[in-house]
């Protein structure tokens, strides 16, 4: 489902730093992975050219056989919104909506009917554990609340491919053994894909393979 060949980025500055050199990936529909790697590495930069928000220099990234980096900025966007979900590090929910409304966003962004729209939403904040602050705002809730709207905003409209940024690093370990049983359940019953990336050696144990993001390379553990 998605072919990443050759693909490398490098970031100018007062020092020309290569962040991506020669990466290789195949990730087939029904995959989860874990990368892993050394802080600094590029294993976010990674997420981001994947996800369609930076470039590469070169390289391709392919989604179901379409060229992803060819694509213009608008038709990067409605591929992401409607076949991707991310998990960012930062959250990224807007203030000025719930938490029923932030993890609804990709569903009415699509269209999606009022009342499907609501029942699934509120599935997966019960499945996250946060169904009683669905009615909360984001300024009210904690970083761990906040990571779990994330998680359920990334799933909700069972997107294709889900790409997920350090999504326990705001978590307790009960919540993190929680939100990780459902973004497998979830990636699995819906017949996508999932790149988590982590430091949690017990994150990555719950994916079916584990790569190691080098200076070399992106290679299988």
């Amino acid at each position: 489902m998605l072919t990443i060949r050759n693909l490398n980025k490098s970031y100018a500055g007062v020092r020309h730093r290569a962040v991506l050199c020669d990466i290789h990936l195949d990730l087939a529909r029904g995959e989860y992975i874990a990368i892993m790697g050394e802080s600094g590495i590029g294993k976010s930069t990674l997420l981001n050219l994947i996800a369609g928000l930076d470039s590469p220099d070169s390289g391709s990234i392919k989604l179901d056989g379409t060229e992803f980096t060819a694509m213009d900025d608008d038709a990067r966007t409605l591929l992401r919104r409607e076949r991707m979900g991310f998990v960012f590090q930062a959250f990224h929910l807007l203030p000025h909506l719930t938490v029923e409304q932030n993890a609804a966003l990709p569903l009415v962004l699509g269209g999606g009917a009022p009342a499907q729209c609501s029942q699934r939403t509120h599935e997966l904040l019960g499945a996250v554990g946060i169904a009683a602050l669905a009615a909360s705002y984001p300024r009210e809730l904690s970083g761990g609340e906040m990571q779990r709207v994330a998680i359920a905003r990334a799933l909700v409209h069972r997107p294709q491919l889900v790409l997920a940024d350090e999504p326990t690093g705001n978590l307790d370990p009960d919540s993190a053994r929680q939100v990780l049983q459902v973004m497998r359940e979830q990636i699995k019953s819906n017949a996508g894909a999932g790149i988590l990336v982590t430091h949690s050696p017990t994150a990555a144990s719950t994916t079916d393979r584990i790569y190691v993001l080098t200076a070399e390379g992106l290679l299988p553990q």
